[in-house]
């Protein structure tokens, strides 16, 4: 793609001049040597460290990693919106008790997500500070903002710092104490996972898995709900589903660059880590067909068996998921679920007929 520019500088208008130099008027183009001089110039080996500088405003020619934008935009993608999709677990339990359609329900849960998502995108900013310099070496983790210089490293640090004061202290105020600790609680183990143990084998695995947990939990918590022991199965396991799915398929795309992904990757192998997302699979389908088959004492006056039928969208679901992981290409989940179409359709059939079981249609 670079190599195209030089050869538009230098077509017919040399040929009146090539008695003198025809040689050289090719060659300082693609040597870099007149790289000053020209707009295109730089080369594929230099782009990285050229647009890590923090004076690339103006110069984003080709290959950098990211065009430079606003510090705002910067801490946005760094918050990672994408991401914000895991918060809606704190609606699970809610959801799943028939106590989401009320005002007050949802006026609580707002909150509680907003909080979350607070917390999260706390987490985030300090973590991509202080993984700035492995990121950019990194093939996709370089286009980050803090790595790539949107987003200077101190600022980072400083709007996550308060972040991480302020959510928990807003919880405490607006919500309740149990909801505040957890928060609390939550940032404390991924602020120690970004510190160091995301260095130690099977305790990364469990740490995140643990952080979507709390987010089923909190929503629990915040309304005064009880939550069934299957319910906790299989959230916790769906969750480890998802994680180890994730670090498998980052383990198979980096096979041959260990050098340029997270260190703990070349520890694992990828059999254990199929291992680990085949039983998490596994466990997470049979927690959710006991929890499905548990009556809880409720009269049954609807028309179908909802409850009892949603086990096959949920198996369906695992299934399909299961074909990226197995392919590695479940790298970003996030993208996995509302990118592909038979996985939208068989969630939304789910939601449906659990939806339909919730209101005893």
């Amino acid at each position: 793609m670079t190599e195209a520019a030089p050869l538009t500088n230098t077509p017919h208008p040399a040929g009146h001049a090539s008695s003198k130099e025809p040689a050289p008027s090719k060659e300082p183009a693609p040597s870099g040597e007149h790289v000053p001089s020209g707009e295109h110039a730089p080369s594929e080996e230099r782009t990285p460290a050229h647009h890590a500088a923090p004076h690339g405003t103006g110069d984003a020619p080709g290959a950098p990693p990211t065009r430079p934008g606003s510090l705002l935009t910067g801490l946005v993608r760094t918050a990672r919106p994408k991401q914000w999709v895991k918060n809606t677990l704190v609606a699970a339990a809610p959801a799943a008790a028939g106590r989401l359609f009320s005002w007050p329900t949802l006026t609580e849960l707002a909150l509680v997500f907003t909080l979350f998502t607070a917390c999260a995108a706390a987490v985030y900013l300090i973590n991509d500070a202080r993984d700035a310099d492995a990121d950019r070496v990194h093939p996709t983790k370089r286009h980050r903002p803090v790595a790539a210089g949107q987003v200077p490293v101190p600022i980072a640090y400083a709007v996550g710092g308060v972040l991480a004061v302020l959510a928990p202290a807003a919880a405490a105020w607006l919500t309740s104490p149990p909801v505040a600790a957890l928060l609390t609680a939550y940032l404390g183990m991924q602020l120690a996972y970004c510190v160091s143990l995301k260095h130690v084998l099977v305790v990364d695995l469990v740490v995140v898995t643990t952080g979507f947990l709390m987010r089923a939990v909190v929503g629990g918590l915040a309304l005064g709900i009880p939550l069934s022991r299957w319910f906790l199965i299989t959230t916790g396991f769906g969750a480890l589903f998802m994680v180890s799915a994730k670090r498998y398929s980052e383990a198979v795309q980096m096979a041959g660059a260990e050098g340029a992904t997270r260190a703990l990757l070349t520890e694992y192998t990828t059999g254990y880590l199929r291992f680990v997302w085949q039983l998490a699979a596994g466990v997470a389908v049979l927690g959710y067909c006991l929890w499905a088959l548990e009556e809880g004492g409720l009269p049954h006056t609807s028309v179908l068996p909802w409850r009892q039928l949603s086990m096959i969208a949920f198996i369906l679901a695992v299934l399909r998921y299961a074909v990226f992981a197995d392919r590695g290409t479940a790298g970003e989940p996030e993208e996995v679920v509302l990118g592909d179409r038979a996985l939208t359709l068989i969630g939304a059939a789910w939601l449906t007929m659990y939806g339909l079981a919730v209101a005893n249609w």
